[in-house]
């Protein structure tokens, strides 16, 4: 039974803490980085406080789900890395706790976090979401003289398309200017073009005048002036200086909510579900619509006339060519003169090319249909990603912090930043790629939590034994020993030694290495090539020297407690002597023998063991050159 300690209520606490404080920090650093995105559209529009207001809380509510998932895994590693700074950690060890169990207080509120965190989506976020579209649709449309783009036109004004080649931002000047207005039908239509202009607001914020030089004026007469005739005439006029008057309200009202509540932002689970089902059905529908128009009208394979379908026959059926009933189509063609036959070649051309943007037409409007489906299955499915993420960046901060032991805003904020970007550019290339579908949408959508759930896997088995994860002396040495690389001998002068060495014991000790180490080299003959068979396919390791070098370092350890520095000094002149790569590459024969059936990579281990031959041949050298310095040393008077 699940039992509240004292030590679950202390961590808690400072998990709570530094939860709340690290919540509002990632919010408000989400909020900043949004807010970057739409400064155009709010700049210079005249907005009241409590629409910038209503503008800011809404935003505020869509990203609290983003910034939940940062603010545990920031807290965890705070929490956990002042606990292990403070050496508490340490502490709540010795008391026979591990590091699960000190968890397991926070295990419970993380878990209870992603599901407020799903509920805050589910519920919350479509409708913040909604509101939030809707406000920024007004706000742009509230002054469109300040979102007018250049080099293409703008549709934001009732009845009216205008097309600006620049703008003059200092003066407000609008220059190449093309309005096209049509208040009715066809025949209500006018054009307006014009060297320059200017758009302004008039008084009561109803309307914009707009103040143009040197243009003309195209504009359609009404048909039912001119007694309803096939063509319908036009005026011209030219003039220097016009104003135009265009109906636009410039207050600020909400704009039309149906096309964003349609989004799947805007959605909740349930009617995510809901709607897929109908998506599915109309994409389906439309599918087969546009196959059967593409096969009776393209492909030619509706249903015919006996005459057509005999002719049809007959073009696809060679023995049908010569059937005296029907003509054949080549021999049709061969009959025409030059000018039929281009004529004929060119209207199939452009019956062949019409066919083909008639397809791609159609085809584009499917993957339009195919993209709402996948962007309401990524809906679906960033909902659970995103609560599922509490829980892994939670067994990814708290074991790290606990690993690294480093508290407060310094190293723990390094490795959020790391770890978060990681997230990002996975589930953000994961969710793209499932948009444009390239990938599948369970793929995309959980490629992030793929790749960070072995990470916190992991960290969380490394931190809970107490593993070296980050102890760089234990990487450096395994690297050493991968690269074959020389180590140094590192004696320092020890200021209190409780049992001096025996010199002359030791020195007889080393007059017995020196020995071997001469019988040793005489009967291995390093500088020579071994055979390699014996290399790569008989077992058994070198143990004389294995043996040589285990004496060598007793006596090492031993004289180690000198105080006489020349001794020392020559102690840190003998090699810490490679036993095992001069001989073969691996421990395992199985291995060897593989390593050396394979001719490319055994060569590679063949020169990589000869060079270590050579190089065990100058260490024995150096040292019993280093023994004979320390005898002489220890037997000076």
């Amino acid at each position: 039974m699940f039992r509240i300690r004292k030590l679950d209520k202390f961590i808690a606490r400072q998990f709570l803490l530094l939860f709340t404080a690290t919540f509002f920090i990632c919010l408000f650093v989400l909020m900043m980085q949004f807010l970057w995105r739409y400064v155009d559209d709010l700049i210079g529009k005249g907005i009241s406080v409590d629409v910038m207001a209503q503008f800011l809380w809404y935003m505020s509510l869509m990203l609290v789900p983003q910034a939940i998932p940062l603010a545990i895994l920031l807290s965890s590693l705070i929490t956990f890395g002042n606990l292990g700074e403070s050496s508490e950690l340490t502490a709540i060890k010795a008391a026979g706790v591990s590091l699960l169990g000190a968890m397991r207080s926070l295990i419970v509120l993380v878990i209870l976090t992603a599901c407020l965190s799903m509920y805050f989506q589910d519920v919350i976020g479509p409708d913040a979401n909604k509101k939030f579209g809707q406000l920024l649709l007004s706000m742009k449309q509230k002054s469109p003289e300040l979102e007018i783009p250049e080099g293409r036109f703008y549709d934001g004004l009732p009845n009216t398309n205008l097309y600006v080649q620049r703008k003059d931002l200092k003066t407000g000047k609008l220059y190449n200017v093309m309005i096209y207005r049509q208040s009715g039908s066809y025949e209500d239509q006018a054009i307006i073009l014009a060297d320059s202009g200017m758009l302004q607001s008039t008084a009561e914020k109803k309307h914009l005048l707009m103040t143009l030089w040197s243009g003309e004026w195209f504009e359609n007469m009404r048909s039912q002036d001119i007694g309803g005739t096939a063509q319908v005439p036009y005026r011209r006029e030219t003039f220097g200086q016009k104003q135009i008057l265009l109906d636009f309200d410039d207050g600020f009202n909400l704009a039309d909510a149906a096309g964003i509540a349609s989004s799947a932002q805007s959605k909740s689970s349930r009617q995510i579900v809901h709607d897929l089902d109908s998506i599915r059905q109309s994409n389906d529908s439309v599918g087969r619509s546009l196959y059967n128009e593409a096969r009776y009208y393209v492909l030619f394979q509706e249903p015919l006339s006996r005459e057509d379908s005999l002719r049809l026959q007959q073009v696809r059926d060679p023995q049908l060519a010569n059937s005296a009933a029907l003509p054949n189509p080549d021999s049709v063609y061969s009959a025409l003169d030059g000018d039929q036959r281009r004529n004929v070649a060119r209207e199939a051309a452009r019956q062949a090319q019409a066919a083909a943007n008639d397809c791609a037409m159609k085809a584009d409007y499917a993957g339009y249909l195919s993209r709402q489906e996948r962007l309401h299955q990524i809906e679906l499915i960033g909902k659970f990603t995103l609560a599922l993420s509490c829980i892994v960046f939670f067994f990814i901060g708290a074991p790290l912090g606990a690993i690294i032991r480093k508290g407060g805003l310094g190293v723990p904020v390094i490795i959020s930043v790391i770890v978060f970007i990681v997230y990002y550019i996975f589930d953000n290339s994961g969710m793209r790629m499932a948009r444009d579908d390239n990938w599948t949408v369970w793929y995309g959508k959980t490629i992030s939590m793929m790749v960070l759930t072995p990470l916190a896997i992991f960290f969380t088995y490394k931190a809970n034994n107490d593993s070296t994860v980050f102890n760089i002396d234990a990487y450096r040495l395994f690297f050493i020993r991968l690269l074959g690389l020389k180590q140094k001998r590192n004696l320092a002068y020890k200021e209190v030694v409780i049992s001096p060495p025996d010199y002359a014991a030791d020195a007889r000790k080393l007059e017995t290495i020196i020995d071997g180490i001469d019988a040793y080299r005489q009967e291995q003959r390093l500088l020579r090539w071994p055979n390699p068979v014996k290399v790569f396919f008989h077992p058994g390791d070198d143990q004389r020297i294995e043996e040589i070098d285990e004496s060598l370092s007793l006596v090492i350890e031993d004289l180690s407690n000198t105080r006489d520095q020349r001794v020392l000094h020559q102690l840190n002149k003998i090699p810490v002597i490679a036993t095992h790569a001069h001989t073969r590459p691996f421990r395992r024969s199985w291995l060897n023998a593989i390593t050396g059936l394979v001719i490319p990579v055994g060569a590679f281990f063949y020169f990589r063991m000869l060079r270590f031959r050579f190089r065990l041949y100058r260490e024995l050298s150096a040292t019993e050159k280093a023994c004979k310095a320390i005898i002489s040393l220890t037997r000076r008077p």
